[in-house]
């Protein structure tokens, strides 16, 4: 069996076979580098080919090991198939053009079942319009009326977000370094009042 794998007219499906195996490998294992963080998913937001075909189903790294399973295995078999019934096996051309055309398929609908399985990704992106009510630190300008300042405010995830802020009292300039508590928002600019003059909630 393992000198049949090896023969030449099965060297695509080998191929493929250790190529699934070496991306199991190098994932479980992780090199020591955090793995190939190969799993971007790709979005599909219409159904057609790349929808029908698994694509932004799971991520891309999984899709590429269900392929490359799919078509090694289904591979090998058509050679056995052809060697039973045929007397000798088909040319690694052929193999290889009826095999691509029934893992598609079958990776697919693996992709389906594997789709089920897997938690969704989730996101921490917020609506800008969240961050009012937080509070933030002026990194750059003196913020006044009619000409605001950069501030870096944290939404409820903890990731940073750098927004325009004008003071929210007229007359008032809010300096580097000082922290303002954001208050409302009109377009893609804030506004604010400095630490000392905001209400502690």
């Amino acid at each position: 069996m393992f000198d049949f794998m090896l023969a030449a007219h099965n060297w695509p499906f080998a191929v493929a076979l250790a190529l699934m195996l070496l991306i199991g490998l190098v994932e479980a294992v992780g090199l020591g580098l955090g793995g190939l963080h190969l799993d971007a998913g790709i979005d599909v937001h219409d159904p057609g080919l790349l929808d029908g075909l698994g694509i932004g189903r799971v991520p891309l790294l999984i899709l590429l090991v269900i392929f490359l399973a799919a078509f090694g295995m289904v591979g090998v078999a058509v050679q056995g198939w052809a060697r039973a019934m045929l007397g000798a096996p088909l040319s690694p051309g052929l193999a290889s053009l009826a095999a691509a055309g029934a893992a598609l398929p079958l990776s697919a609908g693996l992709a389906r079942l594997f789709a089920r399985i897997l938690p969704g990704d989730e996101t921490t992106a917020v609506d800008i319009g969240t961050l009012v009510g937080r509070r933030g630190e002026v990194l750059v300008g003196t913020a006044t009326a009619g000409s605001p300042a950069q501030v870096r405010v944290r939404d409820v995830h903890g990731q940073p977000h750098h927004v325009m802020v004008e003071p929210h009292v007229a007359g008032i300039a809010i300096p580097a370094g000082a922290r303002v508590l954001l208050v409302r928002r009109e377009g893609n600019v804030f506004f604010g009042l400095a630490e000392d003059n905001s209400p502690d909630f």
